[in-house]
């Protein structure tokens, strides 16, 4: 089987073929920095990261862009209430958003472009739309797109035109249009708000022209994949294909995946209704990383996700089942028993099962499934001794590879301890190696205290954080 996706653009399941054989082109709409993000956002930016990863394991180089929107409504309304200018109101929330990516374990993408920094590729296509009629200009100076001259609106939606709304974050009368449905390509300038100095006059882009100018100006006019969240299907991507299309006369992006909301009792988490929550307030709460971005992983990505403490306890034991496992075949070690010759075929079949869940339009239940059962196989030879120390380590490469796709076992310096509860640790070593039963339990308890649980075993202690 080959990687097949389901386009929303159509609608259809099918086998995924990049424009240039062996290599992916992906554009992902990222954040819009005038707040934290909110783990709801972080499911889109997840899942984005899901299927970069599944492309890499597929063996595509992958050339990955996200966008940063620093400039648009929110924004310039936030910083102005902050009563800062907006590159450095946007520069820290900007920060905060990197660091949530690198501890949440998703991969930076190759090239993060800001959208005050593309001015000139969205006057360009401004200009391109202008000639050939897909755009007029208001009285005031703004640019808007004709929609009544792109009878392919809403193609990628497949609504009902007449239901159709204004597409654009303001209302729909601030504007002076020809029509309630165009959306502004340009906002003429106003006192007290960012503007630059352009061929089609003074002013600042709209939401919409910002993520196609980005796009096309690192992927081409033509990519592969573009991702993000169900709530941008229209009118944003609706209108990105509008305004892209319209301008080159090729199509923009070829295959569209789109994720579902996160829901947090019963409703989609949003910050509009206060619904929210944020991954520093869970860590803080006790919850680690890794069990966050499982929480977010786990369910099929067309599938609301309903986030609760119950959905997090059971992403935690999840993750420690993982870790434990790889922790557990790394400290292996026996004499005696020779390779077990039936260990390469399972390795095979557990890789081939987890690589065809992906495949099935990134089936992540049915990836993980084949993780865990290899998970219990190896689980029950390390019990019976079964295993050579080589075959645990083979064990444990095969697992490591089906994280570079999940990104939830913890790298050693995420596990490293403060030097006092190391040292405990040798000491219960040594009290052991001793037979002072009672000291060994007195800092077995001591760790406890300090979220350390230790374990005996075969292969000696064994211990992790809790």
């Amino acid at each position: 089987m080959s990687l097949h996706l389901k386009n929303t653009l159509g609608g259809e399941t099918m086998p995924f073929e990049p424009l240039e054989p062996g290599r992916v082109r992906m554009y992902s709409c990222g954040p819009t920095v005038y707040a934290p993000a909110h783990v709801g956002n972080f499911r889109a930016f997840v899942f984005a990261d899901l299927v970069h990863r599944t492309l890499r394991f597929c063996g595509y180089d992958v050339l990955w862009v996200m966008n940063i929107t620093d400039v648009e409504d929110k924004i310039i309304s936030a910083a102005g209430a902050a009563g800062e200018d907006i590159a450095d109101f946007t520069a820290r929330f900007t920060q905060a958003f990197l660091d949530d990516l690198a501890t949440l374990n998703i991969d930076q993408p190759d090239i993060m472009p800001r959208a005050t920094e593309h001015i000139d590729e969205m006057v360009a296509i401004i200009e391109t739309l202008l000639e050939k009629g897909h755009a007029y200009k208001a009285d005031d100076g703004s640019v808007f797109f004709r929609i009544g001259s792109w009878p392919a609106y809403v193609k990628l939606a497949a609504i009902d035109p007449s239901q159709q709304r204004s597409g654009e974050r303001v209302a729909a009368d601030e504007y002076d249009k020809e029509s309630i449905r165009d959306f502004a390509l340009w906002k003429a300038a106003k006192p007290g708000e960012p503007s630059w100095n352009t061929s089609i006059g003074a002013g600042r882009p709209g939401w919409h022209i910002e993520c196609s100018a980005m796009a096309m100006r690192y992927l081409g006019p033509s990519f592969d994949i573009h991702t993000g969240g169900v709530d941008l299907v229209f009118p944003h991507h609706e209108d990105e294909i509008a305004q892209s299309e319209a301008a080159t006369g090729e199509p923009f992006a070829r295959t569209w995946l789109h994720n579902a909301h996160l829901q947090m009792g019963g409703s989609k988490m949003a910050k509009s209704t206060g619904n929210i929550a944020k991954p520093a307030d869970l860590y803080a709460a006790g919850i680690r990383p890794r069990a966050l971005r499982y929480a977010l992983l786990a369910t099929h990505y067309r599938s609301p996700l309903e986030f609760s403490d119950r959905s997090l306890d059971a992403a935690s034991a999840a993750v420690e089942r993982l870790n434990t496992a790889v922790r557990a075949l790394d400290d292996y070690a026996v004499e005696g028993p020779a390779d077990d010759p039936t260990l390469p075929q399972v390795l095979t079949d557990a890789r081939a099962a987890f690589t065809a869940g992906l495949e099935d339009d990134l089936n992540i239940s049915a990836a993980l499934a084949a993780a865990f059962d290899l998970v219990r196989v190896l689980n029950g030879r390390i019990a019976s001794r079964s295993l050579s120390t080589a075959d645990a380590r083979r064990g444990a490469a095969l697992m490591r590879e089906l994280d570079t796709v999940l990104g939830v076992l913890e790298h050693d310096a995420e596990t490293e301890l403060p030097s006092e509860l190391t040292e405990m640790l040798e000491a219960r070593v040594q009290a052991r190696a001793d037979r002072d039963w009672a000291r060994s339990d007195e800092l077995r308890d001591a760790l406890a205290e300090a979220g350390v649980v230790v374990e005996d075993t075969p292969d000696g202690q064994r211990w992790r954080k809790v």
